[in-house]
């Protein structure tokens, strides 16, 4: 009986697939976070500000992780986690709204990039469940999805106190119609079912994971207990504010980078092996200016990193190709280059997720070239 109420809310109960996004709002310095120690360059334009090699985690024998991202290290150490740097879009403009609304679409195109991979993939997303935005109002990428949920916490998904007479009254009325708008109307309220249940028992981080305060680490808590939940999710979405460091870079971007990797770590260890068949993203709408400025912060810059962790992620690397940071290849004002377009750091990913031969229709008047993040 469990199992045929999963089918029927998500309209795919067996959908174990689920790619969450979570997007740093404000461009996030991807030198500050993921430091490539071993170029002299980087010292001499952050006199003050660069991170010190004997006070970071080595990666490999140039790139170094900001210890304040030591949580992710082991995901990093057995393979789970791979990063790509030098990765942005190719708006140049450098303002955040335009950026981010480039890079949420996907291009100049209409609807978004995961609206669209759940609209074209095979097979196509459905259910109330199948698609959900932790926070307060619809991301720009999830537009043009089949089916789209949006909440802050999973209380919000209700009719309020006191609704049974009513949702048991639209439970009637929506019973015996065959049409898609009835059909729609059941699915709901079996969600609104479904999550009930899951409200009502009090959930427990599996293996000892500790979230933390705060709506990010809430947010993906609640994927966690979605996910296991088996309500057909397949994607979500949530932001991590605050990472428009122009003005004292460590005192801004320290706690949110804590933040951040407490948070992913968390997830990943609640997930233990069900962590196979999931995939979480982690970008920024453009990085930092190379050069530190004179408030002891960076302005905005072009080129920064995105995380890739989950099942089959090539992990334990740092992907892309690496441009240096001599004069002659910064770009524009001094701005590290982007070697590597987001959408050819997602399309590996949406293919793992089912996007198959839809690529083309996700990410229209692109030319891919799918970054090898898988194997």
């Amino acid at each position: 009986m469990r199992a045929k109420l999963q089918t029927h809310i998500s309209g795919n109960g067996d959908e174990r697939r689920t790619l969450v996004v979570v997007f740093l709002r404000g461009g996030a310095d991807g030198l500050n976070m993921v430091a490539p120690v071993q170029d002299d360059g980087y010292h001499k334009a952050r006199p003050r500000i660069a991170l010190k090699q004997n006070a970071a985690l080595k990666l490999d024998d140039f790139f170094t992780l900001h210890p304040l991202l030591k949580e992710l290290k082991p995901g990093y150490d057995s393979g789970q986690l791979a990063i790509v740097h030098a990765a942005g879009s190719e708006d140049s403009t450098r303002s955040h709204f335009e950026a981010q609304d480039l890079m949420e679409h996907g291009g100049i195109v209409a609807g978004g990039w995961l609206g669209r991979f759940l609209r074209y993939k095979t097979p196509a997303a459905s259910g109330a469940l199948s698609a959900i935005a932790l926070g307060q109002q619809l991301p720009e990428s999830l537009r043009g999805a089949p089916s789209i949920t949006v909440l802050r916490s999973l209380a919000d998904f209700s009719f309020g106190r006191d609704a049974r007479k009513f949702q048991l009254g639209l439970e009637k009325l929506y019973a015996d119609e065959g049409d898609t708008l009835c059909a729609a109307g059941r699915d709901t309220l079996g969600a609104l079912r479904r999550i009930e249940e899951i409200r009502k028992s009090a959930y427990t981080p599996a293996h000892g994971a500790e979230y933390g305060d705060g709506e990010y680490s809430r947010g993906l808590k609640q994927i966690a207990q979605l996910i296991k939940a088996r309500v057909g999710l397949e994607a979500a979405t949530l932001d991590l504010d605050g990472w428009d460091s122009h003005f004292q870079q460590s005192l801004l971007m320290d706690p949110r980078m804590t933040q951040l990797a407490r948070g992913l770590a968390a997830f990943t260890r609640d997930l233990g092996v069900m962590l196979e068949t999931i995939t979480v993203v982690v970008m920024t709408e453009f990085g930092r200016r190379f050069f530190e400025n004179s408030a002891l912060g960076t302005d905005h810059g072009r080129g920064s990193v995105m995380f890739v962790a989950g099942g089959g992620v090539k992990g334990g690397r740092v992907h892309g190709r690496w441009p240096g940071l001599s004069d002659d290849v910064l770009e524009g004002p001094g701005d590290l280059p982007v070697t590597t377009n987001y959408r050819d750091v997602l399309a590996p990913v949406l293919e793992r997720h089912g996007a198959g031969a839809a690529l083309a229709r996700i990410f229209p008047n692109h030319e891919l070239k799918p970054l090898a993040l898988h194997g």
